[in-house]
């Protein structure tokens, strides 16, 4: 992509996201995720139904009626985005590449957070993790993180999720929140996904394309792996490939939602022909209204 197109890209996308949060998802993130503790705030006076257990007994003796210390929630929060830029980001049967929906999908999360006041950090990953963004916060800050995983061409063959739940792990030392943004086609993973879960409140951003298990039924073409490059001559119409189809596509669901499930973490998933944004809202309208 030239820098002048990825320039503008990076400029609508911030634009898009910026609206989307701003008219319908802002108060839904912010009530969705929890600050990482609570700090003292102020002493007043008890009243009767009061935890007790709340009473300053030292401060109630000088004042001479009983106080309670009165507690707020730290609301600040950093947020990590664990994404995806192997080679698998570059396909897509519609408008749109998985690639290019993951940056919008990082762009609003960025956004969000960066609205409510939380730090944002980014980690990019294939074979090996490739780059690390310091949590930060600001509009230029967002802008680098649309335009870090729009542009970013990886060095590395593979997909190497595992290392990168772990170096996510490593980097958090604090409580935080871990949007892992991936097609999630690996394996390997589910040990590094629940290690990750334990410490940090975890969310799975499924970005897929539904022509990757459903194949119409043409002719001979040649499929190239874009991890490994490899080539392969494959008649779509014959029954062994309707056959080995079902049978991976099975095969990767049940390892899918094994790890995920295992790990007790949420998912939202987005397929390049729908609407990406619709599915983020929904679910943080639904994670809000179960914390109220």
């Amino acid at each position: 992509m030239l820098p002048d197109e990825l320039i503008r890209k990076v400029r609508l996308i911030e634009i898009t996201t910026r609206k989307m949060v701003d008219d319908v998802m802002s108060g839904s993130y912010r009530s969705s995720f929890k600050g990482q503790g609570v700090q003292f705030s102020e002493h007043r006076v008890y009243q009767p139904g009061d935890d007790v257990r709340h009473i300053d007994w030292k401060v109630s003796a000088r004042a001479r009626e009983p106080l309670l210390k009165k507690y707020e929630e730290e609301r600040e929060l950093t947020v990590f985005l664990v994404v995806d830029v192997s080679a698998s980001k570059n396909f897509g049967s519609t408008k749109k590449l998985k690639g290019e929906i993951s940056a919008e999908i990082a762009g609003m999360l960025a956004y969000a957070a960066v609205h409510t006041g939380d730090k944002v950090g980014l980690l990019l990953f294939a074979g090996e993790v490739e780059k690390i963004v310091p949590p930060k916060k600001g509009k230029q800050h967002i802008l680098r993180v649309i335009r870090d995983v729009l542009g970013y061409s990886a060095r590395t063959q593979g997909t190497d999720l595992s290392g990168a739940l772990e170096a996510a792990n490593r980097i958090m030392k604090h409580s935080g929140v871990v949007f892992v943004i991936s097609d999630f086609m690996t394996q390997g993973y589910d040990v590094a996904l629940k290690r990750l879960a334990r410490r940090h409140d975890v969310i799975a951003m499924v970005v897929g394309d539904e022509r990757e298990t459903r194949v119409p039924e043409v002719d001979s073409f040649i499929f190239v792996d874009p991890e490994t490059g490899k080539e392969q001559w494959v008649d779509t119409s014959s029954y062994a490939f309707k056959q080995w189809l079902e049978e991976h596509r099975t095969e990767f669901e049940t390892d899918q939602q094994t790890a995920i499930k295992g790990a007790q973490v949420e998912t939202v998933k987005v397929f390049t022909h729908e609407d990406y944004a619709e599915a983020v809202v929904r679910f943080f309208r639904t994670r809000s209204r179960r914390r109220r």
